[in-house]
This record gives C-alpha cells, structure tokens and sequence, in this order.
C-alpha cells in the first residue's frame, strides 16, 4: 500500500480512531473514539506495516470501516491525512493535505499477516489520556 511519502516523514503522532459512523461531509475526519496514539518509534512501526499489506482486488460490502488513524505532524495542529479501513470489503480510503488523488482509494489484502498484524495492533487500547512521552 502506498502512503504520501512526505506526510510518512513528517509524522510526529498517530491517533488510532475505533470509528463510529461514515463522515457527514466528504473530507471530514471520521468520527469514532480515540482508542490508543502512537509516536515515536511506535508511529514509524504503523506505517512501516501498512506500507506493506499487499494490494487486493475490491470486495463488495458498501464500506463499512471499523478502524482509522489520524496522522499529525509535529506542531499536532495539522493532520497530515486520515485512512480508513474496511477489513470487510479490503479498501483504504484516505484524505487530507498530503493525500494525492491516486491515493485516495487503494485496497488490501485483509487475510494477510500484515493486515492481520494491523488488525491486532489497532485493538489494543490505551489510555488516551497518559503522556504521549512517557510511552
């Protein structure tokens, strides 16, 4: 799965979003619970992952994401993209500055161990609220 290469660079944090419904508005973060945030090495372990789940041809089921994650540079005023994923019908949606169109929409193999790897590490919850740092 391709990422925006510059926005992989520039992460400082990552929200892990247990989403809720479908945006009201294209564009607009999905909204959801923040279940975990991962920084530092933890964030750059994320995205080495998802930069790896194999690509897959698309699964029909309407899109229905349990999960997403909010990518923030280093100021965490901006939110460099947003991904949503359907481990239903294997799509990734993305948006946000640093998306290109060609990255908008891509699919992925669910049942590969990258996925599933994915899968796991989404579900484990956090306290939200404990210092970013101290993790």
């Amino acid at each position: 799965m391709q990422l925006p290469a510059e926005a992989v660079v520039a992460t400082a944090l990552i929200e892990v979003v247990r989403i809720s419904a479908l945006p009201a508005e294209q564009g607009s973060p999905y909204p959801g619970e923040v279940v975990a945030l991962w920084a530092g090495d933890e964030a750059a372990d994320a995205l080495a992952l998802i930069e790896t789940l194999p690509g897959s041809e698309q699964h029909r089921c309407g899109f229905s994401p349990g999960w997403g994650i909010r990518v923030y540079e280093e100021s965490l005023d901006l939110v460099l993209f947003e991904a949503a994923f359907c481990f239903r019908c294997h799509e990734v949606r993305m948006h946000g500055a640093a998306v290109s169109p060609a990255l908008a929409t891509q699919f992925f193999d669910a049942d590969a161990s990258s996925a599933q790897g994915l899968l796991a590490l989404s579900a484990r919850r956090r306290d939200v609220g404990a210092s970013v740092t101290s993790e």
